[in-house]
């Protein structure tokens, strides 16, 4: 092996504070001088540089080396974090953090290695005593006056998987120029032994000062709606959502649901679903089953983190999930009826139909880039959603995606059209008839090497295609024209009278992400809501067909 290579492992392996990733290491170095090439492709890749700390934190699959999530790399990240509190985010010594963890291996770990070296640091470190949802740290960010919140979790991504979300002082997820100061400490920290990072058991355990309030908060978004009428199942697929989700169920009084027993407990391997995102083909089968064997109003699901939420009914006569535009188009229609004040906003990635509505109704609309690090920070926010089932239906109390809000928001939605003789497909219909037949998909090309997405983008900036499907479209390149006052960013659209496209890569896995969209006038939807969906479903074929040869997938 590599000499370099083995100093690394070496130093590596006496700092470790971590008997699990000490013996992967071993494991894996024992192989690799037996000449296993797999076990050398993996040190080598594990040690060829340290994670990048972006605007999404860290986010990796678990195991040994700077390039994997790990004690080391989170400890050396919590050091980092308190040097910027202290020496670029204007906090002081005394101020309280709060850090919460999910139930993946090792995110109790983390959070606690957190916890240390922030209390050592001078904060006063709120550690959740057990696995919470994210939303719920977003929240406390804000009710219990702290300067900053973390999250130990990598939301729906596979089980090897583990994250670092750093929330800022406004309860909303970190932004440039803040992830690349923090890289810069975080960098400082890391040139020096993990021993000289000073630790500290000073920090307290929360829970109900936590949750207590989250809990009333969400329950409050049901109002005095009766809803001991709906019939729902619940699925929190494998991840934190339960507990949460029973205690509001009960603080609204809902009815209960039929859960999905197989998935409603913490479970880090995932067993049932090898990726745990209720977006993925399959994902929601189990829930669906449920919702269809006692006649549901709707099925439910939140993901491992529970910061999203997924929906799925009767539609057209077939059980199926609401597209993340769908039900973000339901959400947002629902605020917008109730008069909820304030700016309505999606991401550029996300459907046409929410500003349509909004503009047609006198409401503020703006657009921002994808995540909820953007969403969330839109001023006097009255309601936000991402079409990766991300959505803000309480941003005064919450500046992030919130899957838990969510489910208390639809199921008071689905109880009002009940008690109207409607379902939630039903107004689906009414929206669609009013403006138009809005149809997304997205299609996501994942590559083995970042590369390749380079050069798909390359290739599309040197020969973007004049029309789509046969329609003529304009083109931003966000890159180099970024639009509506918003930062630059690595994406290209094409906008045309019926049709749009995003194309832009994965800040968190390497994908290429497409995201299409086709639109029938109201007239048209009005005359045949079936046909105009077919023909949009149509056009969606011919839109990714010229996407893809435009992209050389």
């Amino acid at each position: 092996m590599d000499e370099a290579l083995t100093t690394k492992i070496d130093a590596w392996m006496a700092q470790d504070p971590d008997p699990d990733t000490r013996a992967a290491l071993a494991d894996l170095l024992a192989r690799a001088e037996a000449g296993d090439a797999a076990a050398q492709a993996e040190l080598a890749d594990a040690f060829a540089g340290p994670l990048a700390f972006g605007t999404a934190g860290l986010r990796a699959v678990m195991g040994p080396g700077p390039g994997r999530m790990n004690r080391v790399v989170v400890t050396q990240a919590a050091a980092g974090l308190a040097r910027w509190l202290l020496d670029e985010a204007g906090c002081s010594k005394g101020e309280p953090v709060i850090i919460g963890y999910d139930a993946r291996y090792k995110s109790a770990d983390f959070a606690k290695d957190t916890a240390q070296v922030l209390a050592a640091a001078g904060f006063k470190p709120l550690l959740a005593s057990a696995p919470v949802p994210t939303p719920s740290v977003a929240f406390g960010i804000r009710s219990l006056h702290c300067a900053a919140g973390v999250m130990c979790t990598a939301s729906h991504n596979p089980a090897h998987d583990n994250g670092y979300k750093v929330y800022n002082r406004d309860a909303s997820q970190i932004i440039p120029p803040m992830d690349t100061q923090i890289a810069a400490h975080i960098a400082e920290v890391a040139a020096h032994p993990l021993s000289e990072i000073a630790r500290s058991d000073d920090y307290e355990l929360i829970d109900g000062a936590l949750l207590d309030p989250y809990i009333a908060r969400a329950a409050s978004l049901v109002g005095d709606t009766p809803c001991g009428d709906v019939v729902w199942a619940y699925t929190a697929m494998h991840g934190v959502g339960a507990r949460i989700v029973r205690r509001v169920i009960e603080a609204a009084h809902l009815p209960k649901p039929t859960e999905v027993a197989a998935q409603i407990d913490p479970d880090p391997d995932f067993p049932t679903v090898p990726f745990p995102n209720p977006e993925e083909v399959g994902a929601m089968d189990m829930v669906i089953a449920a919702g269809k064997a006692i006649g549901a109003d709707v099925a439910i699901a939140t993901d491992p983190d529970a910061d999203r939420c997924a929906a799925a009914t009767l539609i057209d006569g077939v059980w199926r999930r609401f597209t993340g535009d769908e039900l973000g188009a339901l959400l947002g229609d629902d605020a917008m009826r109730r008069g909820v004040p304030g700016t309505f906003a999606c991401s550029i990635v996300s459907s046409t139909l929410l500003g349509t509505m909004a503009r047609a109704r006198g409401r503020n609309f703006v657009r921002t880039l994808t995540g909820f690090k953007w969403i969330g920070r839109v001023p006097d926010l009255a309601f936000g959603y991402e079409e990766a089932i991300g959505y803000c239906c309480d941003s005064k109390a919450v500046a992030d995606k919130d899957g838990i809000s969510a489910t208390a928001t639809l199921m008071r939605l689905t109880a009002e059209l009940k008690a109207q003789g409607k379902t939630l497909s039903d107004r689906l219909d009414d929206i669609d008839t009013e403006f138009g037949t809005h149809t997304t998909t997205q299609h996501s090309l994942r590559v083995e090497h970042l590369q390749q997405i380079q050069d798909m983008m390359a290739r599309l900036r040197a020969n973007p295609p004049a029309a789509l499907a046969g329609m003529a479209v304009t083109v931003r390149d966000w890159r180099d024209d970024p639009a509506d006052g918003l930062p630059a960013t690595d994406a290209m659209e094409f906008s045309g009278e019926s049709v749009h496209v995003v194309v832009r890569p994965s800040g968190t896995e390497p994908k290429l992400k497409c995201y299409l969209e086709a639109r029938s006038t109201p007239a048209a939807s009005a005359a045949d809501l079936h046909a105009a969906r077919a023909a949009n479903n149509a056009c969606l074929d011919g839109l990714w067909a010229d996407v893809a040869s435009a992209l050389g997938a």
